[in-house]
């Protein structure tokens, strides 16, 4: 069974809880289109849910990879680390997010869709 989603409403953390278990015991890895401010889950890679939204109309420079930690709280509950990250056109050299607004952008995002 899939559990790769788009995630488009309000998700309870205990699914992203149920999602890690299921699939690497305490992480999920996630894409976030910030621009239409949706973002994949449950895919094996990151990879996987840029495809699926790539393929439902979001543009690659819009997608930035992380992970999530659904039994941490506060700082440690996000990780801006994907190999998908790795951009140097748009300035972003290593797998971290490194703009400081762009990781509030998708703190946001995250908290308006997963609570």
């Amino acid at each position: 069974m899939s559990l790769l989603r788009i995630i488009r409403n309000l998700l309870p953390r205990a699914e992203v809880a149920a999602i890690a278990e299921g699939q690497f015991g305490d992480i999920v890895k996630a894409v976030v289109d910030v621009h239409r401010r949706i973002l994949a889950i449950g895919g094996e890679m990151h990879s996987d849910e840029e495809a699926l939204l790539l393929d439902d109309g979001s543009k690659q420079q819009d997608l930035w990879g992380i992970n999530l930690y659904p039994a941490e709280t506060g700082a440690e509950w996000i990780e801006f680390d994907s190999m998908i990250n790795v951009r140097p056109g748009q300035g972003n050299r290593s797998r971290d997010v490194e703009d400081p607004a762009l990781q509030e952008t998708i703190r946001t995002i995250v908290r308006e869709l997963i609570a």
